[in-house]
C-alpha cells in the first residue's frame, strides 16, 4: 500500500459513516474528529468525546477501525487519541461563567441518600477525568462537609478582580461549598426563607467557581423555596431524582418529577437512581435481598419516560464511607463500580440533552 493511496479526505470520508451512538449523527459533522495525519501506512487522529465518563468509549473506538478498514483498506494501521471535551447547553450564565452544566440533585423526601448520591457521584464523575463541583444547597441541613471529611475547614475569602469571592473547599480534587463550612454544626441558625434563598445565591454568584465541567446541586428534601429560587437563578442543564424502593419514597419522588416538569419551570429530568435497591451482606456478594420490594425506581422510570440511571446496594461500607469522610467511589468494588455506571448514563443523557437542544 502506497503512501499517496491514502488522504485525509478518504479518511475523513470513511469516519463520517460512524455515527455517536447516543447524539445519532456522525462524528465528523459532530466535530469528534481532530488531528488526522497519515503516515506510511498508518493514520493517526483523535476523537473527541463529549465526557470522559463516556460509557460508548470502546464502541466508538471499534467503529472507527472497522469503517477505516472497511472503505479504506483493511491493512492500515490505526492509531486512536480517545480524549473528550465536555458539552454545554448554552452560553456562559453570568453568575458562574466557567460552569458547563449545572445538575440538581434532589428526592421528594428526606432519609433516601441524597447527598450520599451527590458525593458519589461527584467522585465518580472526577475519577472519569472531569472537572467537578458540589454546591451543598441544603442550608439547614449540611452534610456534604461530613461526607468529604472536610467539616473543620474553612473557606477564604480572596479578591479576584476587584471583588471579594468565596474560595471553594477541594478536597479529592473536587470543589465544594456548603453552610457546613460557614456555620458551627452545633450551633444551628434558625433560617427563615428568604434567608435560605439568599445564602443560595450567593454560593453561586460569590463563590470562584472557576472551571468546572459539572456542578452538582445538593438540594434539600421536598419541594420549597431553595427549588423556585434555583430554577429562577441558573439555567440548569437537568435534575436527578433520587429514591428507594418504597412506596412512600416513590410517591414523593414522583412530586419531585412533577415539580420539575410543570409549566414555568420545565427542567429536564436527566434520570432516576434507586438507593438502598438491593441489600448484599458482606460474606455473600453474589447475593441480593430485595428488602424494600424489586425495580420500583426502574418502573417509576419508565411510568414517566425519564432515564434510570441505576441502583444503588444497600451496602454497610457505603455508610461507613461515607461516616469517615472518604465517598465510596473512590475506592473498587461493586459499590463503586454501580457510582461509575450511574455517572457514566448520567454524563451520556447530559451529552444527549445538550446536543438535542439549540444554543442559546
Amino acid at each position: 500500500m502506497g503512501e499517496l493511496s491514502v488522504s485525509k479526505e478518504i479518511i475523513l470520508g470513511a469516519l463520517s459513516t460512524v455515527q455517536e451512538p447516543d447524539l445519532k449523527k456522525d462524528l465528523v459533522n459532530l466535530g469528534m474528529i481532530k488531528d488526522v495525519e497519515l503516515g506510511i501506512g498508518e493514520v493517526r487522529f483523535t476523537v473527541v468525546l463529549t465526557t470522559p465518563a463516556c460509557p460508548l468509549k470502546e464502541k466508538i473506538r471499534q467503529d472507527c477501525e472497522e469503517a477505516i478498514h472497511r472503505l479504506v483498506h483493511p491493512d492500515l494501521k490505526i492509531s486512536i487519541n480517545m480524549t473528550a471535551e465536555v458539552t454545554s447547553l448554552a452560553s456562559s450564565d453570568p453568575l458562574i461563567p466557567g460552569v458547563k452544566n449545572v445538575i440538581a440533585v434532589a428526592s421528594g423526601k428526606g432519609g433516601v441518600g441524597k447527598s450520599t448520591v451527590t458525593a458519589n457521584l461527584a467522585m465518580a464523575l472526577k475519577q472519569s477525568g472531569a472537572k467537578v463541583g458540589i454546591l451543598d444547597a441544603d442550608i439547614s441541613g449540611p452534610s456534604i462537609p461530613v461526607m468529604f471529611g472536610a467539616e473543620e475547614l474553612q473557606p477564604l475569602v480572596q479578591e479576584v478582580n476587584g471583588k471579594n469571592r468565596i474560595q471553594p473547599i477541594m478536597q479529592y480534587g473536587i470543589k465544594m461549598i456548603s453552610m457546613g463550612f460557614l456555620a458551627p454544626s452545633d450551633s444551628p441558625v434558625p433560617w427563615r426563607g428568604p434567608m435560605m434563598t439568599q445564602a443560595l445565591r450567593q454560593f453561586f454568584g460569590d463563590t470562584n467557581w472557576d472551571e468546572l465541567d459539572y456542578l452538582l446541586i445538593d438540594l434539600p428534601p421536598g419541594t420549597s423555596d431553595i427549588h423556585l429560587t434555583l430554577v429562577q437563578l441558573i439555567k440548569l442543564t437537568g435534575a436527578v431524582i433520587v429514591t428507594t424502593p418504597q412506596k412512600v419514597a416513590l410517591s414523593d419522588a414522583t412530586k419531585g418529577l412533577q415539580f420539575f416538569n410543570q409549566a414555568g419551570i420545565n427542567v429536564p429530568i436527566l434520570g432516576l437512581v434507586e438507593n438502598m435497591a438491593y441489600f448484599t451482606p458482606v460474606e455473600l456478594p453474589d447475593n441480593k435481598y430485595y428488602l424494600f420490594g424489586k425495580d420500583g425506581g426502574k418502573k417509576l422510570a419508565e411510568k414517566y419516560k425519564v432515564p434510570f440511571l441505576g441502583e444503588v446496594p444497600l451496602i454497610q461500607a457505603i455508610r461507613e464511607a461515607g461516616d469517615e469522610g472518604k465517598p465510596i467511589a473512590s475506592t473498587e468494588g461493586p459499590s463503586a463500580t454501580a457510582f461509575a455506571t450511574i455517572a457514566a448514563n448520567l454524563a451520556q443523557q447530559i451529552a444527549i440533552r445538550n446536543a438535542s437542544t439549540p444554543r442559546q
